[in-house]
């Protein structure tokens, strides 16, 4: 197997983006041999400083597999980590997400991309990476990792409700990876400084209104077929600090709602807010 960003093993690389996707990982231990042996002549040539060599290697392999082939998403993950530039990281490891999501390296890839955004200053992309990995991977080994790649992107833009809330998960990894959870135990200390109900008060996001009345109105920021958008405005609205919700409807439609809120002035004030942030035509709408 080839290494992985949960510190099994990982890759190593002599060009600028492969040491910055390696140096942010929590733990880089050694670059092991691959089950394939082709792509164990990569590594090798990697590990040995000739980066060329090693990219031939695989390109070569990727030109000669079937898309079908086990092999291929492994192959493309290697080419991704030891890739030449950041464009061509993303690239390779966007293909092993989208086109090989059930495959054994789609978390791993999911996570590298997560932790290249947030190294390239992208924060925002870097939580959607992360929240994609919490939704689509709950029981990846790395989570944990992840869950600290989005919780520095949330703290980056002071949103550290969001943020403490994925320091918090992080630390429930059980894994012996001491500078890890140390890392993670730095973060938690300025979590603790503010007591979790200072923290909330704090925080723009909603919180779903007490029943009391038979009907409650939230605001509709979004109707659309692609899962894709959707997964782009949750993100962005759980960024400025909203919970939002999906509701898909008989005709297919995906609808991102935000609130539960339970008088109409209330609801008005929100739409008002995120009209201006969002743009686009949110309203309102009752809902039982």
């Amino acid at each position: 197997m080839i290494g992985r960003s949960d510190g099994r093993t990982v890759g190593r690389g002599g060009v600028v983006c492969v040491a910055l996707l390696l140096s942010i990982s929590p733990t880089v231990s050694r670059l092991q041999g691959q089950t394939d042996p082709r792509l164990a002549s990569a590594v090798n040539l990697a590990q040995s400083g000739r980066m060329d060599s090693a990219r031939a290697v695989v390109r070569r392999l990727l030109a000669a597999l079937p898309p079908s082939d086990s092999v291929y998403p492994e192959a493309l993950y290697v080419s991704g980590v030891l890739a030449k530039d950041p464009q061509a990281v993303a690239t390779h490891l966007q293909r092993v997400v989208i086109e090989y999501g059930q495959s054994p390296w789609a978390d791993d890839a999911l996570l590298r991309l997560a932790q290249l955004y947030a190294a390239q200053g992208d924060d925002a992309t870097a939580i959607r990476a992360v929240e994609r990995m919490r939704r689509d991977y709950p029981d990846s080994p790395m989570l944990a990792r992840a869950d600290f790649v989005g919780a520095r992107a949330y703290f980056t833009l002071k949103d550290d409700a969001n943020g403490c809330e994925l320091i918090r998960e992080a630390l429930k990894d059980t894994t012996s990876d001491v500078e890890f959870r140390n890392q993670v135990s730095y973060y938690a200390a300025r979590c603790s400084a503010k007591p979790a109900a200072a923290v909330a008060a704090t925080s723009p996001r909603d919180s779903a209104a007490a029943p009391g009345g038979p009907k409650t109105f939230a605001v509709q920021v979004l109707a659309v077929k692609s899962s894709s958008q959707v997964d782009e405005m949750l993100t962005r609205l759980k960024v400025m600090g909203y919970d939002a919700r999906v509701i898909r409807d008989s005709t297919g439609l995906f609808k991102v709602r935000v609130g539960k809120y339970p008088d109409r002035e209330q609801a008005q004030r929100n739409l008002t807010n995120l009209k201006t942030r969002l743009g686009g035509q949110p309203f309102l709408v009752e809902e039982p």
